[in-house]
């Protein structure tokens, strides 16, 4: 993301102005527009104008790319045009390369740190898998911001090679995996550097060593599982954001198993024990801060805050992970504790 200008005061107002330059751009931008914020944006809209002949004709106000990723923002119009009118409905189209202005009311840690993230240059995918079966295979970027899917039917192995060549860049992933049952994994393996050989594809050539194979049970995205509990793939990847999710998320799941009082997950739950400041982890999907109550998203924006603050870390997984998947199954946030809290279990869950 580029910003433009800024120009905000932190837990107070302000706006910034942005350019979404990729398409993980404007899933930022999902993750930082909320109810009650304003969005200004050139944008698309159908007008209707009496012709001559006494019909209507439709006239477009600008034009657009509708190939192009887009994020649709509705809402009631707060400044009016000729176009329209103060109060009337209206959704704004946010495109790549087309800046827009947001502007809040209170940009609290959780936007300043997703608006960060954002603008960091060194935000990147951490690792590229290759997820298939015969026919079908699913290309996932994992990384900081959330997995890009893109599938290849036609032509099958030709295709994959072509969405590696054009998804898969290694100045920006760590390696490259290729999973399957079976054994088209090796196929695919095979064809990939006899190709690469004959077309002289220097990308694939110079990083053979970093493209490696993990058996899985099928080539679709639930597989993702087994290819991020793979050993060759986790020592590869360990220091990124995508593993520490899983580790952690391994790490609730056994303390749960292990020593469930020091574990605890749900609304309520985390709530008292962060009160009794027995929080060590914090783990907390993205998706509750985008609660169309504005009240309950402070909440957790509060209780974020307040883990830190007591010393404790917190993990934002993201929703279109897998383990933000499975995070969000057991009510999108959970604690590992630094004492025992037995009587957690007497509270009744929200």
């Amino acid at each position: 993301m580029r910003i433009v200008r800024k120009d905000l005061v932190p837990n107070g107002p302000g706006s910034v102005k942005m350019v979404p330059v990729d398409s993980d751009d404007l899933w930022y931008a999902y993750n930082l527009i909320a109810p009650g914020d304003s969005v200004m944006a050139v944008t698309v809209r159908k007008v209707l104008r009496e012709a001559a002949h006494g019909g209507r004709d439709a006239e477009r106000v600008a034009d657009y790319d509708k190939e192009g990723s887009i994020l649709r923002v509705r809402g009631k119009n707060i400044l009016e045009n000729e176009h329209v009118k103060i109060g009337a409905f209206h959704t704004l189209e946010l495109e790549l390369q087309r800046p827009f202005v947001l502007r809040k009311d209170v940009w609290d840690s959780f936007a300043l740190e997703t608006l960060q993230q954002a603008s960091d240059p060194g935000a990147s995918a951490d690792l590229a898998v290759v997820l298939m079966q015969e026919g079908l295979a699913h290309i996932l970027l994992i990384g900081r911001r959330r997995y890009t899917d893109y599938l290849a039917l036609k032509k099958f192995f030709e295709n994959v090679l072509q969405a590696f060549l054009k998804h898969i860049y290694f100045n920006v992933v760590r390696c490259a995996v290729i999973a399957s049952p079976g054994f088209t994994k090796d196929q695919f393996h095979r064809h990939l550097f006899l190709e690469a050989e004959r077309r002289q594809l220097r990308p694939i050539i110079e990083n053979k060593s970093r493209i490696i194979l993990v058996h899985t049970t099928s080539g679709y995205k639930h597989s993702l599982r087994e290819v991020l509990d793979a050993p060759n793939v986790m020592s590869l990847i360990k220091d990124t954001k995508a593993a520490q999710e899983v580790r952690v998320l391994k790490d609730f799941y056994d303390m749960l198993s292990n020593d469930p009082s020091r574990a605890c997950y749900g609304n309520k739950h985390v709530e008292v024990a962060n009160e009794r400041l027995a929080v060590q982890t914090l783990l907390i999907t993205d998706d509750l801060f985008r609660n169309s109550d504005i009240k309950a998203r402070q909440k957790f924006v509060n209780l974020v805050n307040s883990v830190k603050d007591s010393g404790g870390s917190v993990h934002v997984f993201s929703s279109m992970h897998v383990s933000g998947e499975q995070l969000a199954q057991i009510s999108g946030i959970a604690a590992i504790l630094r004492f025992p809290l037995p009587d957690l279990e007497d509270i009744e869950m929200d």
